[in-house]
C-alpha cells in the first residue's frame, strides 16, 4: 500500500471517488502535475481539464472537471472540484450546442457581471470538447 497514493474526487453534492491508485495527473492552472506516493505537500487550483487516473503505466479512469482546488498530502491527493463527470459520458452534440448557445447568449448579455458569468460557463464548455478531442485521438 505504500506505493500507493489515495486519490479523492468531491463534488459539492458528494465523494465522488475514493480508491488507492499508482498516479494521478490533476490538470494545474500552472500545468498538468502528477501525484505518486510520496508527494511533497502542495495546494493547487485545478484549471478545467482531465484528470487522468493510473493504475501501473496505464490510464484506468478519465474525468473531466471544472476548475477547483488539489490538496496533495504524501499519501493523499483530493480534488474538490466545481463540477466533474465522466469523460466518457459527454455527450459531444450536448457540447457543441452548449457552446452555441452560449456565444448567443454573450452577444446578448447587458452588463459586465453577466458577460463574464457567461464567458466562464463558455471557457468550460470549450474545454470539455477539447478534452473530447484530445480522447478521440488518443484511442
Amino acid at each position: 500500500m505504500a506505493d500507493k497514493v489515495e486519490f479523492e474526487l468531491v463534488s459539492p453534492e458528494k465523494l465522488l471517488k475514493s480508491l488507492p491508485v499508482d498516479m494521478v495527473v490533476v490538470p494545474g492552472t500552472e500545468g498538468d502535475f502528477g501525484v505518486l506516493a510520496g508527494h511533497a505537500p502542495m495546494i493547487a487550483t485545478v484549471r478545467p481539464g482531465v484528470i487522468d487516473v493510473y493504475e501501473g503505466d496505464r490510464v484506468v479512469d478519465r474525468v473531466f472537471v471544472a476548475g477547483g482546488f488539489a490538496e496533495v498530502t504524501e499519501t493523499r491527493c483530493t480534488v474538490l472540484a466545481e463540477e466533474a463527470e465522466a469523460l466518457s459520458g459527454i455527450d459531444r452534440a450536448a457540447v457543441e450546442k452548449a457552446i452555441k448557445d452560449l456565444s448567443e447568449d454573450l452577444d446578448d448579455a447587458a452588463s459586465d457581471s453577466a458577460k463574464a458569468a457567461v464567458e466562464a460557463k463558455l471557457a468550460v464548455a470549450r474545454a470539455k470538447l477539447e478534452a473530447l478531442g484530445a480522447s478521440a485521438a488518443a484511442h
